[in-house]
């Protein structure tokens, strides 16, 4: 391995410093205290510099072999960031172009005892300006991204991470380094490049298949032959093959039959069984010597994605079939974890992931305007059952079809395949993200005499390149050129269709910013819904690590440099506007903490409205709309501290809406909508088998923790997997059936009950405003903290009625059991689950309690 530390310079010989290798510059300029945090206020413009320079990695190595004793010798890159040139003692390997390509060099002829090497960058935004002027023939839109954005140009000219040139949540840092794994591979006769499986349940002979693929690297100049063992021991099987391996590079494909005789337990997502794994070894003993020994493990699932009629519905299903059982699809969409790769680590993934397990999500869609993400990232999520919707990185923008271009994506493609491709947690792969979209609502403004060309390269890069490609390297998962998309409609339109966004076909993206979210009516009744959002601010936790006292306000320079879509702050203001008073306190910090606090009740409040309403749409169609089986929202993570759309902060702290989440994706939830002055309650069920449970709804008044009226319905069947009415009554008879009650001094909360502990949370519906609300009372707030083993019990009191009780404790790193709840007892005993040590006293005096009554 040649990782580690090595020497780096900027072009001009002016800054020369050591830099950890996997890595890149700006993590090492950082590191060695050359520049601040990059991310501290204002340094994205400040440090634009950086990218814009040409900066060299180099180092020297003795050979910890006899070279005379090689047949071959590889200089192996696992990545490299972006566009470089490798030498090796003065020798010119080659030259990189791709970020998700793997790189091999032969160096066999050129290696000595001592070496040294160099891998001399180009500045990535030079070259994607280089490239564009070079297109001569015709322009590729966008050319920039909105000032706004504060970003590079042509990004789409470059096979490197979209959003590094910046996006609307993410700053532009457009990195340069050898951003993984790089290693000198020495070997005689033949050598394993690389090893995938992929399981199949043939049905005709009810029975499992693992279809193993080796490719292999011969250097003898003539066939290879030997033996191949696969052994499973758990399943009883074991089988022995014979293979011929041809000169030079070939792979090899086994069919091995798991035994019948074994139960074999499938891969399940989250929620719906267990995600067992059988550990595998497949053993190589060919005739010139040495054995080659691999150890993996063997998962077993089936996944289709169903496109057929439905009664009573134009247009086509779009939803998953996982081992033969429908799914209802209940997560987010993942965006890279740091504008700086190699600062994501292991326990990074690890906790966002969970996190998201924790929230009841089945599934995240890798978004194309990011990286394809690191082997460890689909690890976690195969153990954690968390479904990966996997797009090809090509983002809102259209793309050259030249042949260099064709080509690096050829191997980009095929390298991210075979990678991949062995993990159960993908079911999906996804040609880009809003490419079919951006032709068809024609957002670069193409005049219609010029379309066909940008349809020809759409087809040509989506269809007849990578689809061809993925299709070869991979039978077990369907594929989809584009989201949003009409699936087979798509296809049938020539792979555009006239409106991607239809309801009837596919997968849709939907935001609205300026009608008001808490009416479901505004929220398309679509097949399924794979992006959906509204932004809110980040913790002032968050926020304080990388400003400054200045900065703390709404309207600050600083609060507009880090809102990177246009409007977004007035557009959140004008969200919390239609149900809440804004802020107006004199103490500028309080009033600026108290915004914070609102755009995040807003935000958990919007996306629990329309999540519940693609939940509740899953088993109906009205007026030929519905059966909607899958809720992705926008975003699940955020690469940096700035508002955005996430529920998970920079660091993994759950913003609000990730505790709403929680419930809104609970395997059991009852959900309430209004139509026509009528209160509609509908369970909905992620379960497998039918309940008999019992709804309890509690009216109460905003100035009462007693209740005013109760009401338990017995005998209320839920059926499994689906969603369905279990109550109906009108607004004005349940407030004549609950005397004193009028739609501004009352709320409903409801919850489903049965036996042996089955419950599902308690959910709430708001009959008017909580601006309009009428006898909210200041309540008196307060909190006993207490430690019980690993964890941390918080028991709050309230004199009243506390609507989005929020507890937080700054930077204790950590979630709770529920939070920004609506308090309708006296007591309530929360949890506090710590991500490292801490203590009741750093809890105690770390912690805020906030409620809508303290915002003034």
């Amino acid at each position: 391995s040649l990782r580690g530390s090595w020497r780096l310079g900027n072009g001009n010989g002016s800054v020369v410093l050591r830099g950890e290798v996997p890595g890149c510059v700006h993590t090492a300029l950082h590191r060695r205290g050359l520049i601040q945090d990059p991310y501290y206020r204002f340094n994205d413009v400040m440090y634009r510099w950086i990218s814009l320079d040409n900066w060299t990695y180099s180092r020297a190595f003795k050979t910890p072999f006899d070279v005379r004793k090689w047949q071959k010798v590889n200089l192996v890159f696992e990545g490299v960031d972006t566009v470089a040139q490798i030498l090796i003692n003065n020798i010119t390997l080659g030259r990189t172009d791709n970020m998700f390509n793997r790189y091999s060099f032969d160096i066999t002829s050129v290696i000595k005892e001592v070496n040294f090497v160099e891998v001399r960058f180009l500045s990535a935004v030079s070259y994607a300006a280089e490239q564009s002027r070079c297109h001569k023939a015709y322009s590729i839109p966008p050319a920039c991204p909105p000032p706004v954005q504060k970003g590079e140009c042509h990004a789409n000219f470059i096979r490197k991470e979209q959003c590094s040139f910046s996006w609307d949540w993410g700053p532009s840092f457009p990195t340069q380094g050898i951003w993984k794994d790089v290693r000198i591979e020495a070997y005689n006769h033949y050598h394993l490049i690389h090893f995938s499986l992929t399981s199949f349940f043939v049905k005709s002979a009810s029975q499992w298949s693992l279809e193993i693929e080796s490719i292999f690297d011969v250097v003898s100049s003539k066939p290879i032959v030997g033996l191949v063992t696969v052994s499973i021991p758990k399943l009883q099987t074991q089988q022995t093959s014979s293979v011929k391996l041809q000169p030079g590079e070939g792979s090899v494909v086994l069919l091995v039959n798991i035994n019948k005789s074994s139960t074999v337990e499938a891969w399940w997502p989250n929620g719906h069984g267990k995600q067992t794994g059988y550990d595998m070894t497949t053993t190589f003993i060919m005739e010139a010597g040495y054995q080659i020994e691999k150890f993996s493990k063997a998962y077993f699932r089936t996944v289709e994605l169903v496109q057929e009629s439905i009664p009573g519905s134009p247009g086509l299903s779009f939803y998953f079939r996982i081992n033969g059982r429908p799914i209802f699809i209940k997560g987010s969409n993942w965006i890279p974890a740091d504008s700086f790769q190699d600062r994501v680590t292991y326990d990074i993934l690890w906790l966002l992931l969970k996190s998201a397990a924790d929230a009841n999500m089945n599934a995240l869609r890798v978004w194309g305007g990011g990286v394809y993400e690191q082997d460890e990232f689909y690890d976690i999520c195969d153990e954690l059952g968390i479904m990966i919707w996997q797009d090809f990185m090509f983002a809102c923008a259209l793309y050259p079809t030249d042949q260099n271009y064709l080509e690096s994506v050829r191997a980009e493609v095929s390298h991210q395949v075979r990678r991949l491709k062995s993990h159960p947690s993908i079911i999906l792969w996804s040609g880009n993200n809003e490419n079919e979209a951006a032709i068809a609502s024609n957002w670069f403004s193409i005049p219609y005499a010029d379309r066909e060309v940008y349809i020809k390269d759409y087809v040509m890069l989506y269809v007849k390149n990578i689809r061809e490609i993925v299709l070869t390297e991979d039978k077990s998962r369907p594929f989809i050129a584009s989201s949003p998309t009409n699936g087979l409609e798509s296809v049938k339109e020539g792979w555009l269709s006239q409106n991607p966004y239809d309801t009837h076909y596919g997968d849709t993206h939907f935001y609205d910013y300026s009608n008001d979210c808490w009416n479901w009516t505004v929220y398309p009744k679509t097949r399924f819904a794979s992006e959906y959002g509204f932004q809110s601010w980040p913790s002032f936790s968050t926020i304080e690590k990388v400003s400054s006292t200045e900065d703390w306000s709404y309207t600050s320079n600083f609060s507009l440099h880090r809102q990177h879509h246009e409007n977004g702050n007035d557009q959140m203001l004008q969200q919390i506007g239609h149900h809440f008073k804004l802020p107006q306190s004199t103490d500028p910090i309080k009033k600026f903490k108290d915004m914070i606090y609102l755009t995040q009740v807003m935000q958990a409040q919007c996306i629990k409205t329309e999540t519940e309403f693609y939940r509740f749409s899953q088993s109906e169609i009205i007026k030929g709309e519905g059966h909607t089986m899958g809720a992705l929202y926008w975003q699940l993570n955020d690469i940096w501290q700035a508002p955005s759309w996430a529920s998970l902060e920079y660091g993994g702290k759950w913003k609000l809406l990730h505790y709403f989440a929680q419930n809104f994706f609970a395997p059991l939830l009852p959900v309430a909508y209004e139509d026509k002055g009528v209160l509609y309650i509908y369970g909905v069920s992620d379960l497998h088998v039918d309940h008999k449970l019992t709804l309890r709804v509690v009216v109460h008044a905003w100035s009462s923790l007693e209740p005013v009226c109760t009401l338990a319905k017995d005998g209320v069947t839920v059926k499994a997997q689906s969603a369905v009415p279990i109550h109906k009554e009108s607004i004005n008879d349940l407030l004549e059936r609950c005397r004193n009650c009028t739609r501004k001094s009352c709320v409903i909360t409801f919850c489903l009950v049965g036996e042996g502990g089955l419950q599902s949370p308690t959910n709430h519906h708001f009959l008017s405003s909580l601006k309009d609300a009428v006898g909210l009372e200041k309540t008196q707030l307060s909190a006993s903290v207490s430690q019980r083993d690993d964890i941390y019990v918080f028991v709050l009191q309230t004199t009243a009625i506390a609507p989005f009780v929020s507890l937080d404790v700054g930077n204790i790193k950590g979630r709770f059991s529920d939070n920004g709840f609506l308090m309708t007892e006296k007591k309530k005993v929360v949890m506090f689950y710590p991500w490292e040590p801490t203590s009741v006293e750093e809890l105690e005096k770390s912690l805020t309690l906030t409620s809508l009554v303290d915002v003034v």
